[in-house]
């Protein structure tokens, strides 16, 4: 399995082996692609109840879907963990994977993006959901369209399909 540079990312794309909408080729780097924040998020509310960690556990029971206005922040404040989304679709055709990482200039600064499960399956077809969380001393501002993290495309031996819980997600339905 190798990862995929920015000539192949650019030919993979052209070939329709990927796909991100909306896609600006000046965010494919050398071996990534940046994503940018979209303006929903998911904030949790303050509950008085022990959380079930289990497969029947739903996270939307616990938050309240906001937006926020373009060019206005949102609060992250230190120990907290905000669930946002990519503006990008992305979309995986059979033989890709990849990996969805933080950028290491907000890491520096205490800022965790999609601290948990950054592995993407073959044939996803979604925004990504971000699991984002200040484990800084200060409480930071991010604002929608922020390029927050990165792709790291894989090619997969074999030709298996992610058919997840999580599989179609957008904004309307995270």
């Amino acid at each position: 399995m190798s990862v995929l540079g920015r000539q192949a990312i650019l030919e993979a794309i052209a070939q329709g082996a990927i796909a991100i909408t909306p896609f600006s080729e000046e965010r494919v780097g050398p071996a990534s692609v940046d994503l940018t924040l979209a303006n929903t998020f998911r904030v949790f509310r303050k509950v008085h109840q022990v959380i079930d960690v289990a497969e029947h556990t739903d996270y939307r029971a616990f938050t309240d879907k906001i937006d926020v206005p373009d060019g206005s922040p949102i609060l992250i404040m230190p120990g907290e963990t905000v669930l946002g989304i990519t503006r990008e679709r992305l979309r995986l055709g059979p033989g890709l994977c990849g990996w969805l990482e933080g950028r290491s200039r907000f890491a520096r600064l205490g800022l965790m993006v999609h601290i948990s499960a950054p592995f993407m399956g073959p044939g996803i077809d979604s925004q990504q959901v971000l699991e984002m969380s200040n484990f800084g001393p200060a409480p930071l501002a991010v604002t929608p369209g922020l390029p927050i993290c990165q792709f790291v495309f894989q090619r997969l031996e074999g030709s298996e399909q992610y058919q997840g819980r999580f599989a179609g997600q957008t904004h309307e339905s995270f």
